[in-house]
Parts: C-alpha cells; sequence; structure tokens
C-alpha cells in the first residue's frame, strides 16, 4: 500500500471457547495469505487458494453488495459458468447468500434440495456454506462455498470460514480501496490526455467522432449518441450514434422535454437510470436497452448538447460513471463550442472574403481607365490597395472635348468602410460633371454635399485640376490631399496649395492655382501612401526623392515614370507589406 493509502482494521475476533490449535494454524496461515497484496483479484485467488487447503469445495465465490445495497454479484468465482458470473444478480434477503447478507450470519446448508431459498443457479449441487463479509457492522459481501455432496460442510469448517469472513473483509476492502485510487488516478490521466486532445480539434464532425473513441476508453459502453442542441429547431440532433462498436443511424432530433436526454437537459444534471423499464420518461429506441446514463453538455450555463449512452445490463452505470463522464462532459462542451466558434469564424471569413473580392471588382469598375480621347496629355493612373479594397480614388471627369476634370482623393481610414466612402464621392464627382465647375468650385460644392451627409470620424481629402487643350491652361485646387508635383523648366516643384479636407466644415472656400504647361511637362498627383512609406529604419520615403525621380526620368512616358515610382518606393520598404494605400495620376503634355 502506497504512504497514506486508507487501511481498514478491525477488532480482533474473540471467543469464549478456546480455539484449537489446528484452527488457529489455519486462521493465522489464512489470513497472512489475504492481507500480504492489495490487489483485489488476487486477494481472491490466494483466499480460494488457501480454503481449498483446508476445505475441499467444488464451487467457490465471493459476491459483493451493489446496486446501493440491493443485490450481490460475483466479482470472484471458480466453477461457475462465465455467462452465469456476468449475468446473476441475488436480490438481498434472497437465496442462500441472499439470506446470509441480509441477516449478518453465515448460513449452512445441509441438503438444498429440501430448502426452499436455495436458488438452482448450478445443477447438482446438494451442499452451501454462505458467509457473510462484515465490515464495521456492515455486509459488504458473501464468502460462498458449495458442493454436489450432501451434509458436505461441517461446523468447524463453518467456525473457521465465519472467523475468517472478517479478516477476508478487512483485505477486500483495502484491496478495493487501493484499485478505487488507482483507478481513479489513471482515470484522471485519462481524462487529461482526452482533454487535450479533443481541445485540439477545430473540426465538429472530427470532435465529436474523437470523442465517441475516446469515451471508450473511459467506459466500455454498448450503445452510445451524441447529441448536439440546434437553437432554430428546439431540438436535439443525433451527431454520432455508436451500437456496439458500429457507426448508425439514429434518431434524427429529440425534442427538449422528450425522454432521459430531455431530462437531463431539463435539470442540468445527469440522469442515471438502472432500469428502464420502470421510469416513465423513457422512450424505447433499442429495443435490448435496460440501463441508461444521460449526461448534459453545458457551457456558460446553456446546455449545448447530451452524452447518452445505454446497456443492455441493469444498473449498469455507477456513480463512478457519472462523475467521470461529467468531467469529460464538460470538456467536450468546451472543445464543441470552440470548434463551432472556429467553424463560424471560418465560414464568416468566407463570406467576408467573397464579399471583398466582390467589392475589389466593384471598384475596379468605378475608377474609370485613363481617358482615350485625345486631350494632349499623356496620361497614367496607378493604385495599390493596403487591403482588399482601396480607400484611395482617383477620377477622369470629361467636360467637352477640349477640357478634362482630373481628381485623386483619399478617404480617412482603410478597407471596407472607406472604400464605400470614396464611391460616394466619386458619384457625387460625376453628378456634378454637367456644371462642368472648376477645381475650387467643385471642391467647395463637393465639401457643402458630403457636410450633409456627415459620418461621425469620416472625411476626405482631394486634389482637383481642370486641363483646356487648346489653351494649355491647369487649374489646380486641393483639399487637405499631399501637395500636388509639377515638372516645369527642368525643375519639379510641389503646388504650394492648402485647405481643409471636405467632411469636415460645413462652408470653406478653397484656393486656386492656375497656368499654362509645355509639352514635355508633367503634373503628378500622389496620395500620402508613397511619401510617407517607411523602411526598416523607420525613415521615410518622402516628397524629396519623389521630386528627384521626376527630375531624373522626366523623359519616361507617363506609365513607365509611374511603375517606375512604384518600384522605387517598394525597393525602398523592401518588399514590406503596404501599411497605406498608394495612388498615382500622372500627366504630360505632349
Amino acid at each position: 500500500m502506497n504512504p497514506g493509502q486508507a487501511r481498514v482494521e478491525v477488532a480482533p475476533e474473540t471467543t469464549d471457547t478456546p480455539l484449537p490449535a489446528e484452527v488457529l494454524a489455519t486462521l493465522t496461515e489464512i489470513g497472512e495469505g489475504v492481507n500480504s497484496s492489495l490487489d483485489l483479484d488476487e486477494v481472491l485467488a490466494r483466499t480460494a487458494a488457501l480454503i481449498k487447503r483446508h476445505i475441499d469445495y467444488e464451487i467457490f465465490g465471493v459476491l459483493m453488495v451493489e446496486g446501493g445495497g440491493a443485490y450481490l454479484k460475483h466479482c470472484f468465482s471458480i466453477g461457475y459458468p462465465r455467462e452465469l458470473v456476468e449475468n446473476l444478480r441475488v436480490p438481498i434477503g434472497q437465496g442462500i447468500t441472499g439470506t446470509a447478507a441480509a441477516t449478518g450470519h453465515s448460513v449452512r446448508v445441509s441438503d438444498t434440495s429440501k430448502d426452499d431459498r436455495y436458488i438452482a443457479a448450478i445443477e447438482n449441487v446438494r451442499s452451501e456454506l454462505a458467509v457473510p463479509l462484515m465490515l464495521q457492522g456492515k455486509c459488504v459481501g458473501v464468502l460462498d462455498i458449495q458442493s454436489r455432496h450432501p451434509d458436505y460442510f461441517t461446523p468447524d469448517q463453518q467456525n473457521i470460514l465465519t472467523l475468517l469472513a472478517s479478516r477476508l473483509a478487512v483485505a477486500i476492502e483495502n484491496a478495493r480501496l487501493y484499485q478505487k485510487e488507482r483507478t481513479q488516478a489513471e482515470t484522471l490521466l485519462l481524462l487529461n490526455e482526452v482533454g487535450r486532445e479533443t481541445s485540439s480539434i477545430l473540426d465538429v464532425e472530427e470532435l465529436l467522432r474523437r470523442a465517441a473513441e475516446q469515451i471508450k476508453r473511459v467506459i466500455d459502453y454498448q450503445i452510445l449518441s451524441l447529441m448536439l442542441y440546434d437553437e432554430k429547431q428546439k431540438v436535439f440532433r443525433h451527431r454520432i450514434d455508436v451500437k456496439h462498436g458500429q457507426h448508425v443511424q439514429g434518431k434524427l432530433r429529440v425534442a427538449v422535454s422528450e425522454g432521459i436526454v430531455g431530462a437531463a437537459a431539463t435539470l442540468k444534471a445527469p440522469v442515471r437510470v438502472p432500469d428502464v423499464s420502470a421510469d416513465p420518461r423513457y422512450l424505447m429506441v433499442n429495443p435490448e436497452t435496460r440501463s441508461e446514463l444521460a449526461i448534459p453538455m453545458i457551457h456558460k450555463g446553456q446546455v449545448i448538447g447530451v452524452l447518452d449512452l445505454e446497456s443492455p445490463q441493469l444498473n449498469y452505470f455507477t456513480e463512478d460513471h457519472v462523475q467521470t463522464l461529467s468531467i469529460l462532459a464538460a470538456n467536450l462542451a468546451v472543445s464543441l463550442e470552440n470548434a463551432r466558434l472556429y467553424e463560424k469564424l471560418a465560414r464568416d471569413e468566407a463570406r467576408l472574403e467573397r464579399d471583398l473580392q466582390a467589392a475589389k471588382r466593384i471598384q475596379g469598375a468605378l475608377l474609370q481607365p485613363v481617358p482615350n480621347e485625345d486631350y494632349g496629355l499623356d496620361m497614367a493612373a496607378r493604385y495599390l490597395s493596403a487591403r482588399e479594397v482601396c480607400g484611395d480614388l482617383y477620377e477622369f471627369l470629361r467636360y467637352g472635348p477640349q477640357q478634362l476634370g482630373i481628381a485623386l482623393g483619399d478617404v480617412s481610414g482603410k478597407g471596407t468602410a472607406a472604400a464605400l466612402y470614396g464611391a460616394v464621392a466619386i458619384g457625387i464627382m460625376r453628378s456634378l460633371s454637367p456644371q462642368k465647375l472648376q477645381p475650387a468650385d467643385i471642391l467647395k460644392v463637393m465639401n457643402q454635399i458630403i457636410g450633409e451627409r456627415r459620418i461621425e470620424g469620416r472625411f476626405m481629402t482631394a486634389c482637383f485640376a481642370t486641363w483646356q487643350k487648346g489653351k494649355r491652361k491647369l487649374r489646380v485646387a486641393n483639399a487637405g490631399q499631399s501637395q500636388p508635383l509639377l515638372y516645369k523648366d527642368g525643375h519639379c516643384d510641389k503646388i504650394e496649395l492648402t485647405g481643409f479636407p471636405l467632411g469636415i466644415f460645413e462652408e470653406v472656400n478653397y484656393d486656386e492655382w492656375n497656368g499654362v504647361l509645355e509639352p514635355g511637362e508633367i503634373l503628378v498627383f500622389h496620395s500620402d501612401g508613397i511619401a510617407e512609406s517607411t523602411n526598416l529604419e523607420g525613415q521615410f520615403f518622402g516628397t524629396e526623392k519623389l521630386r528627384k525621380l521626376i527630375e531624373q526620368h522626366h523623359e519616361l512616358q507617363s506609365a513607365e515614370l509611374a511603375d517606375l515610382i512604384l518600384r522605387e518606393v517598394d525597393w525602398f520598404t523592401q518588399n514590406a507589406p503596404l501599411a497605406d494605400d498608394r495612388t498615382l495620376v500622372i500627366a504630360k503634355v505632349r
């Protein structure tokens, strides 16, 4: 026995009549034998062998009180058919063994054929001796020996077994306590292993399948059903059904108040039914079922499913089963909820991905390509999104064959919300196109319209220009956007324009710059995602590098220059993921 292991002790047997030396020697030998081990099977096997040396029985059995004190069941036997040992239940008070258990006194029957109490379980038995195993005044079992000869057992043998019984009861109880603690320790280790494995599975179907396999390691069930609660239909749906090791199709659904399963769900507690025929709640699904155990799986106070076990044996499920499976059901409930949340997240992410891809296609359709008409400009437009959809925008408004409006905008924030806001801005610009407003005016009107539909925390910066082909005249206004760059007379400089972003203040006037451009001169609109791109050291790409690039490569076509700028920014950031959208519009006078 391990240190600290509980051990039952009883007072020594006493008798008024001195025991013969031979009887004392027999008791000593048997007592030493049964107390030399804590393995219950070994204790009982040694007991049977030692008793056989002194009492030549033909049939031997040790029956323990089970079923909450309702009956006796074999835990060790010699000479009994295996099927009989597995299925025989002797009610307390019935038969020779049941009488010994009920009275607490040994019963010796010389001729069983003349005793009405005898239960004829084995043919040709004529003599029987049943001795109760008493522990602290309570019967815990019965030692029973039988013979096919009448009047076979003697009073001395009865005395020996009666005196031995108390010692055997202590040895059995010690062994049972040790075995129970060892079994509990093994079960806890197993539950810990099962919990670790199930918690790592994020697919509901795979989790349920593995749970059925793992439960089999904890309890040797015959029929199992794992049911999950359907919140919409208010029913429990069978997800896994196993019958005698084979997966089968169970009932499709069970109402929340139906049967033993419904009782466990309603009570939010395990329901153990020793005999289903005596329980009015039982609904017969499997005709062979005799006992049932239903354990609710509860997560945050809500029953999310029920673990249901059935057995063809009466009173098959014990309190130990209830305790063990309750722990397993609690762990399984957490794992199931995690798997469900993961599946929901995966579905939501897939749906979101589909929506974002659709939004990306729609946004691509909203951003008009560079006009094919000859406005005397070589133009290029580029945008790179930091997310699936872009918060930057550009637009070309055809005022007529000689005049073109060019816009670049940047909505505060990123992602879908910014893209939607930008789509609204594009719609406003297009609705104003027939009025052929000049830059300062169109920004003022846009600010008023956006201000009327103000969204908390949202605004937009924009730069707008108009180009007149015949006069080669450029007009530019700015509403908080990165200052545009103009390559003119061999130098690239900012067009010094500032202004409040759109959608912050209701009444705002904007300044306007105008000038005449010569062939080869270049206008560059750019979002802050280009100049404010950083490298691993945290340094900005900056407007100065952008100006130098334009000066050095001003002879390139607009598309070539736009691609070169984006490549240089990408190289500067060492291909790091985009922190902000990058958008360019370049117009070079032909």
